[in-house]
């Protein structure tokens, strides 16, 4: 959690919105990888072929926003959708026992841990920071990482790896709609062709859930009972 988020927002700062949507949409095929390797999830043709498609219209999206090319930066973004790769593989089997909430939490308390370090740099940087930034910085911990989190890991106990790292193809496409809906940003053709690239190879690999769910049914059923409820 704490390599991650680091990572992330350093490479950020001399990174294009573009390229870094683009490094980190290939944290799935990581996570696919290693869930393959060491969970026993099967590898199926859909499964490979709609990565594939959902990576390439992500890849899509991301080239229509603009890049700035692979960098040293551009590596550490690469270096965090790694992380972000492993900590879904990591809290698979986590959640068999604890739920989404707990699983959540817990990670999250450890990143604060290890990134006391840097409390006193937070420090300054807040003393100086305008009402907007702090602003951001709140609605950035507690929806897209608190609550996202906590969503995210009902969604992973519940599904194979493949499934539900396959949602993470869709954020370019759905940063296209905020941006639209938010900011008036009206977006391009080939961005909306990216985005349809990207849903289509999302439901390409949701179809191995439907192909296999009654092999997975009891599995579903008696993973953290109390996920629905906390979650």
């Amino acid at each position: 959690m704490t390599a991650y988020q680091i990572l992330l927002n350093w490479g950020e700062v001399h990174v294009e919105a573009g390229t870094a949507s683009l490094l980190i949409a290939i944290a799935p095929v990581f996570s696919v990888l290693l869930g393959s390797l060491f969970l026993g999830e099967r590898l199926t043709r859909d499964i490979v072929v709609g990565s594939v498609v959902a990576l390439v219209g992500a890849a899509v999206v991301s080239l229509a926003q603009g890049t700035s090319g692979f960098s040293v930066s551009a590596l550490v973004i690469l270096a965090a959708a790694v992380v972000q790769g492993v900590y879904h593989f990591a809290s698979k089997p986590l959640l068999r026992h604890y739920t989404g909430l707990e699983v959540a939490t817990y990670a999250m308390v450890a990143g604060m841990v290890f990134a006391l370090p840097l409390i006193p740099a937070t420090w300054h940087a807040t003393v100086h920071a305008p009402a907007s930034a702090l602003a951001s910085a709140a609605y950035l911990g507690l929806l897209p990482s608190a609550l996202g989190f906590v969503i995210w890991a009902y969604a992973v106990a519940r599904l194979p790896l493949a499934v539900s790292t396959a949602a993470l193809y869709l954020v370019p496409p759905v940063a296209l709609v905020v941006s639209f809906v938010w900011l008036a940003e009206v977006p391009r053709p080939i961005a909306l062709a990216g985005g349809a690239i990207s849903v289509a190879g999302v439901i390409l690999i949701s179809r191995h859930k439907q192909n296999h769910h009654p092999a997975n049914a009891p599995a579903v059923d008696a993973s953290e009972p109390q996920g629905a409820a906390c979650a």
